[in-house]
């Protein structure tokens, strides 16, 4: 049995919902359920449903807010990891934790690549690099870096913009950030796909980088939902490109978060999804739910 902790998230959801349709026994906790910043209630949720494998899809992620709630960031993002990894390395279970493209200040010119130096600008991606090396303490882990998630569920970039399309004539979007779009439902198949793996206890350990095939920006990234919802739902707004410096935030970006994911297709023998598809799929799956 697999054991989620962060249930309520867009990625527990997704999750709970692809191992339904693969008929994989699997459990996920809210934050309610099983707040991973506390001890005590990790230990008990790990004795009651004894699992095989451990997936941490809980994080704290208001990358902004982050910058005036660094506790909150911490104790979700290194507290928590920490408290799962030594609870599965004391109970000898493997444990997936998903990390972020923001370990990386955005600097190098190509895709960044496991053993690439980590160098986070803001509270955010400095709590996620302290949660990764938490982990690491861990024996049997394996650490997902993943890019720019997006799904039908909780709050994401897509969502966001098939919202403002609904309401506004025009959208400005940052044209000078790039990324790998990643679908939750893309990133749940993954590691339900691995799961056996890890469970038979491969050699496969360590940190991957796994997101959605393909490189765009913010800009392309909105240009193509507002194009597939448009025959949808009779809206066009335009879109219109801005630099970073035009849309301040209270955390920095990187301005390059893209993955390289070949040491996880060597390993696993599959990749992620092109993400034109996948965001085509999902946009209309949204916009019909709204029908």
């Amino acid at each position: 049995m697999i054991l989620v902790f962060g249930g309520s998230g867009q990625l527990g959801q997704e999750l709970t919902r692809a191992a339904a349709a693969r008929n994989v026994a699997l459990v996920a906790l809210s934050r309610t359920e099983s707040d991973i910043a506390n001890p005590a209630a990790v230990d008990a949720a790990m004795a009651q449903h004894r699992p095989a494998l451990v997936v941490n899809a809980a994080a704290y992620t208001k990358v902004d807010l982050a910058e005036s709630e660094p506790e909150a960031a911490r104790a979700g993002n290194e507290t928590g990891p920490a408290n799962l990894a030594a609870a599965c390395e004391a109970a000898g279970i493997p444990l997936v934790h998903v990390s972020t493209d923001y370990v990386f200040d955005g600097t190098k010119p190509k895709a960044y690549v496991e053993s690439d130096p980590i160098a986070p600008l803001g509270i955010y991606g400095q709590t996620k690099a302290a949660g990764e090396a938490a982990v690491r303490k861990a024996v049997r882990h394996v650490i997902l870096r993943t890019a720019w998630v997006y799904g039908e569920f909780g709050n994401n970039f897509l969502k966001t913009m098939l919202r403002l399309a609904a309401t506004r004539d025009e959208l400005r979007v940052v044209a000078d950030q790039r990324g790998c779009p990643t679908s939750t439902r893309d990133l749940a198949y993954a590691i339900l796909k691995i799961a056996p793996r890890l469970t038979a206890r491969d050699e496969v350990w360590g940190t991957y980088h796994y997101a959605g095939s393909g490189v765009t920006t913010w800009y392309d990234f909105a240009r193509r939902i507002v194009a597939t919802q448009a025959p949808l739902t009779g809206r066009s707004p335009a879109v219109h490109p801005i630099t970073t410096a035009e849309y301040p935030t209270p955390a920095r970006r990187p301005a390059n978060s893209e993955l390289d994911c070949h040491l996880f297709e060597r390993t696993f023998g599959f990749h992620g999804r092109p993400w034109i598809e996948e965001t085509d799929a999902i946009t209309r799956a949204l916009v019909g739910a709204r029908s």
